[in-house]
This record gives C-alpha cells, sequence and structure tokens, in this order.
C-alpha cells in the first residue's frame, strides 16, 4: 500500500444526537447575534429559540403515522413542513438549513461539510400575541375571532376539494377510534378504563347514526387538505394573520372537513378556559361561510379530536425521562384526564334524537 493511501484520514463519525443538541443550545453556533438560545422539546421535536428566529429539529422517532429514523426521511418532511406552512404563514417560514460536519469532525449550521441533520429556519413570533396567550391574558377580542376566521374562510375556499370514499373514510374513523380505546386502555397508563369504553362505545353509536351527514358532506365536495393541527398556539394575531405548525407528516390526517378542523380550535379554547371564544368561533365560521353545522355531527367530531388529544397525551410516558418524574407523569395523566372529561361533556351534548339531515 503506497504511503498517501495509507495516510488518508478516515471518516469521521456521525456525531451522537446528544451532541448535537448541545451544539444547538449554544449561542455561539448561530450566525446571528444572540445572547441565550432557549431550547423547548416536544413529542417530535426541539425547537431553538434565538433572539430572533427559531429553528426545529426532527427527533428521529418512529410513532404509527410517521418515520422520523433516517437522515432522508428527515430531509423530506422539513421540506414538507416549509412547504405546507407557507401556505398560512409565507413570510415566517425561512426554508432549511442542513446541520453539516466538516472533515475534522465539527459541527456548523449551514453548506461545506456533509449534512448530518436538517432543520426549518423561521422568523420567530412574539409570544403574547400567540392566541393561546391572548386567552389566558384576558381573552380574545370578537374583531380577533373575525380576522382569524376570514383567514380560514380563504383559505378553505382556495383549497381544492378532495374526493373521498364515504364508506372508506367512515371505516377509517371506526379503526381509529377502536385503535384510541386500546391505546388508553394500556395498564400502564392507569387512566379510568370504564370511562374510555364508555366514550369509545358512544362514539361507534354516534359514528354509524351520524354516517349520513358526514356522506353529505364528502359528496357536497366539503373535504380539503387542511391545516390538520389547528390549536391556539398555532395562531399568532400579528397584524396579518398568520397560522403556522400545520401537520406535515401525514396527507391522510390533513384531509379534514373544516367543520371537523373548527371544531378542534373551539374545543381547544374550551380546555383552556374559554369555551364562549370557541362558540364563537364556531358561529363566526358559519355567518361568513355560509357553511352551518350540524350540531350533532360537531359534537361528534369534537369528542372524537378529545380522544385523539387524550392519546397523544398520555403517550408522553412512552418516554423515559417523563416515566421517572413524578411530576412530568401526574401531569400527563392529568391532560389526558383533562381531554376525556372534554370527550364526554360534547357526547353529552348530543340530543338524543340525531339532527335531521340539511
Amino acid at each position: 500500500m503506497s504511503a498517501a493511501l495509507s495516510a488518508a484520514p478516515s471518516p469521521s463519525p456521525e456525531p451522537s444526537l446528544e451532541a448535537k443538541l448541545a451544539f444547538l443550545r449554544r449561542p455561539d453556533s448561530y450566525v446571528e447575534n444572540t445572547a441565550q438560545v432557549e431550547a423547548i422539546e416536544t413529542h417530535m421535536s426541539w425547537v431553538f429559540l434565538t433572539h430572533g428566529f427559531a429553528y426545529k429539529l426532527k427527533k428521529p422517532v418512529c410513532y404509527a403515522d410517521l418515520d422520523f429514523r433516517t437522515l432522508a426521511a428527515r430531509q423530506v418532511f422539513c421540506q414538507e413542513e416549509d412547504r405546507l406552512n407557507r401556505r398560512l404563514a409565507a413570510k415566517v417560514y425561512l426554508g432549511l438549513l442542513p446541520l453539516s460536519v466538516n472533515a475534522q469532525g465539527q459541527l456548523h449550521l449551514g453548506e461545506g461539510g456533509t449534512p448530518v441533520d436538517w432543520l426549518v429556519k423561521m422568523h420567530r413570533l412574539p409570544q403574547q400575541n400567540m392566541l393561546d396567550s391572548v386567552i389566558r391574558h384576558g381573552g380574545v377580542s370578537g374583531q380577533d375571532v373575525a380576522r382569524i376566521v376570514r383567514r380560514l374562510v380563504a383559505f378553505y375556499r382556495n383549497a381544492s376539494p378532495v374526493t373521498l370514499d364515504p364508506l372508506a373514510h367512515r371505516e377509517g374513523l371506526h379503526s381509529s377510534i377502536t385503535l384510541c380505546n386500546a391505546r388508553l386502555c394500556q395498564a400502564e397508563y392507569a387512566l379510568p378504563q370504564a370511562q374510555i369504553a364508555r366514550i369509545t362505545d358512544r362514539l361507534h353509536r354516534l359514528l354509524a347514526e351520524l354516517g349520513v351527514h358526514i356522506e353529505r358532506r364528502i359528496l357536497s365536495a366539503k373535504y380539503v387538505e387542511a391545516h390538520g393541527d389547528l390549536r391556539p398556539e398555532h395562531i399568532c394575531l400579528t397584524p396579518h394573520i398568520v397560522i403556522i405548525d400545520c401537520l406535515e407528516f401525514s396527507r391522510t390526517l390533513r384531509i379534514l372537513d373544516p367543520i371537523d378542523e373548527l371544531g378542534f380550535l373551539a374545543l381547544e379554547c374550551e380546555r383552556l378556559g374559554a369555551p364562549d371564544s370557541g362558540a364563537l368561533f364556531l358561529r363566526t365560521y358559519s355567518e361568513l361561510s355560509g357553511d352551518w353545522a350540524n350540531s350533532s355531527l360537531l359534537h361528534f367530531y369534537q369528542s372524537y379530536r378529545a380522544c385523539l388529544r387524550a392519546q397523544i397525551a398520555i403517550r408522553h410516558l412512552d418516554e423515559e425521562k417523563y416515566r421517572t418524574s413524578i411530576c412530568s407523569s401526574a401531569k400527563w395523566r392529568q391532560r389526558a384526564c383533562d381531554y376525556l372529561h372534554l370527550a364526554e361533556r360534547h357526547q353529552l351534548a348530543i340530543n338524543a334524537t340525531i339532527d335531521p339531515p340539511v
């Protein structure tokens, strides 16, 4: 073997996840001048907040609906997140940024070297203007509700209708309810199983009773590729309303009836202690769009969404740090129970006689 070949450097090992996180927590890792970096962990990502920007790194996780374990998958879904969120927040999303490593094995943000991960870069939004913060500090005004709803009505009107098979859609809902029951009833979660069984049994019955309403909305071309995760913490009350952080990893889960999506927003307002604001969102949407919801169908959607959110909340306990923290464990169990309470409340709001089709 020649001396030149024998002296060739071996490739540097890919940095560990811990090394990536440590690097991204350092203020000097960023081009812009920032005195500190705030790191926020969510179920599927880490968000690093500098003085003026937010950088989102996807976790290498795998769940039933997503698989972020490979670098290629994380790049694809970062691209999808940027593309899809430009629909409602075009000036907030600034594209992708590679987290790269040079020949010496040193990490840096940007081109030059080998990408070892990808981040979505965004302008940082003022926290005090996020809808959840506004609700917690005195409530949202009717004018703000109208501004948000006008933005959403235009969004849904500009979206192309999606063709669905009504029977397949109902079967998908049925399967989702069954799976939700199975997951929530896992013994290690210690949730009230009798309540879960009561709620999911009722959801199955309501789905059968309300099938004609769901079918009519599908055949009336109501379903669109929507936001998919319309929560107050994703809505910013800036002069031009922006809505961020849509569900990017599954087009199937983004295909929604707008009434379902607005019902979810109202449900989240209710959970934050603002049921009147939630009701105002629904009423304003119907007035501005001319799309008046069947009340029983709306409550079904809200009960179903509450069950899904209970499932998402309790699955935090699958992560080691939550299992070993009594405080965090109690927080997520309580959150799941709060959603189960909401699920049951909306079922009880449904009249014994299902509203006639309209």
